[in-house]
């Protein structure tokens, strides 16, 4: 390997190359966003199948709407944990890791940043994906809620992964 292909894979490794997946996250979410926003009405939506649909509908709190009935304040506060997350989950792609640990970092960031961008610039979250049967839905959700969502899911399966890989010394 020559020395400029060693300098990028080490990069990669060490985090530096896993923004891009995060910054892909972040453009792919702001215009879905956008999109959903251009087309729809608030609470309009187009039903795609028996069980999806895609509507527009804002988010002032967290996840499943925790906190959105507050005052305000919750934007703030929500905002602030997304900045100290974000400069947490950097310094943890800088140390590096497994492909898989440092890929659901970098999804988590990608997510974090997505909907940071929409409490800063509009005051709320824009949701727009909706499974539903019957009478019972879940939440709507974005793209940044899912790439969250995978993050989290590829951070536990690596956990495993290590576990599983260095067993415990028996003495």
């Amino acid at each position: 390997m020559i020395a400029a292909d060693a300098a990028v894979s080490t990069g990669v490794r060490r985090g530096w190359g896993w923004l891009l997946l995060a910054i892909a996250i972040v453009v792919a979410d702001q215009i879905t966003k956008s999109a959903i926003v251009a087309a729809f009405r608030d609470g309009a939506g187009l039903a795609i199948t028996d069980f999806f649909s895609l509507i527009l509908t804002y988010n002032t709190g967290a996840a499943f709407s925790f906190l959105a009935t507050e005052t305000g304040w919750q934007r703030w506060f929500f905002a602030a944990v997304a900045v100290a997350a974000t400069a947490l989950i950097v310094m943890l792609l800088r140390r590096g890791g497994s492909s898989v640990y440092c890929a659901g970092l970098a999804l988590i960031l990608g997510g974090a940043l997505g909907n940071l961008w929409d409490r800063l610039i509009i005051g709320k979250v824009v949701d727009f994906l909706l499974f539903h049967y019957g009478q019972w839905a879940f939440p709507a959700f974005n793209v940044a809620d899912s790439a969250i969502t995978v993050g989290a899911a590829l951070l536990i399966l690596d956990s495993f992964r290590a576990r599983r890989a260095d067993p415990p010394k028996e003495g």
